[in-house]
């Protein structure tokens, strides 16, 4: 069984191709709806939310306040919203929500004891670098800026480079599909884009969270299977596990029993209850 990972700010999708490709279910969530998004997708809020079930849970949020390119005169205009995801993962992960969390935003944001991913280092087209913060050991990459071409730069509006060029990304205007190559995405357009982490950014982090898990996975031994095998599983009170539709629930490598048997029934729980709140 793949670990479940929840992406929060998740936008168009390239963190959740990486953590897709280095082994992780993923389900994205953003406030907005994304047509471009891959993977199952919540329409939410970050900071509300349901985060019970999944193994990791990434968030991504808004990095303009913090960003090189947001001219200093309009930073006041952006929420700062990392300690408060912060905290929630935090909270999630003390709960037993989930075993691991990752933000990640832009250099200058107030990530603690942060690692740095670098897209040259990677032998990608873009430098773009990013700071993840994480409770659990990850390892960022080197900084190798060695390329004979410049950076593609992937910012600003369509056909346009910004007015204040960062991380070293000087070259003219890009098109869409040399953007695309650049970046190791082949199905947003070029909005999206310029607000994309590259896939192959998460699928180094991924990787290495995939081992935490192998690590963290419960031993199943022959007479575990025979007892299984011979009855359900139970939790502390002797109530057997079923989800909100009746479906029974199976107990992940974790050892964490999830609350719905599937995405759809967690984002009808989630519906359900929003609609209670608003009425």
């Amino acid at each position: 069984m793949r670990p479940r990972l929840l992406d929060l700010f998740c936008c168009a999708g390239g963190a959740s191709a990486g953590y897709h490709a280095a082994g992780f279910d993923v389900t994205g969530v953003d406030i907005v709806d994304q047509p471009h998004y891959p993977f199952p997708f919540i329409r939410a809020d970050a900071l509300t939310v349901d985060l019970s079930g999944y193994d990791v849970i990434a968030a991504s949020p808004p990095c303009q306040l913090y960003s090189a390119a947001t001219p200093e005169s309009r930073r006041h205009n952006h929420p700062d919203l990392v300690d408060p995801i912060r905290q929630r993962l935090r909270d999630a992960v003390e709960h037993g929500d989930a075993w691991a969390y990752v933000i990640e935003n832009v250099p200058g944001a107030p990530l603690i004891e942060p690692v740095t991913i670098c897209g040259d280092t990677l032998r990608l087209g873009v430098r773009r670098h990013r700071l993840f913060e994480s409770n659990v050991p990850l390892y960022g990459t080197p900084c190798h800026h060695d390329r004979d071409a410049p950076a593609v730069p992937v910012y600003g509006s369509y056909g346009q480079r910004g007015r204040n060029p960062v991380d070293g990304e000087t070259s003219p205007g890009t098109a869409t599909e040399t953007a695309r190559a650049a970046m190791g995405i082949d199905w947003m357009p070029w909005p999206n884009l310029t607000q994309a982490i590259p896939p192959a950014y998460t699928f180094w982090l991924g990787t290495q969270l995939i081992g935490h898990a192998r690590r963290l996975a419960i031993p199943v031994t022959q007479a575990t299977r025979t007892e299984t095998s011979r009855a359900p599983l139970t939790d502390a009170t002797g109530g057997k596990h079923h989800c909100r539709c009746g479906a029974p629930l199976t107990r992940p490598a974790t050892g964490r029993w999830p609350r719905h048997c599937s995405p759809a029934c967690r984002q009808a729980a989630y519906r359900a209850r929003t609609k209670g709140h608003a009425a």
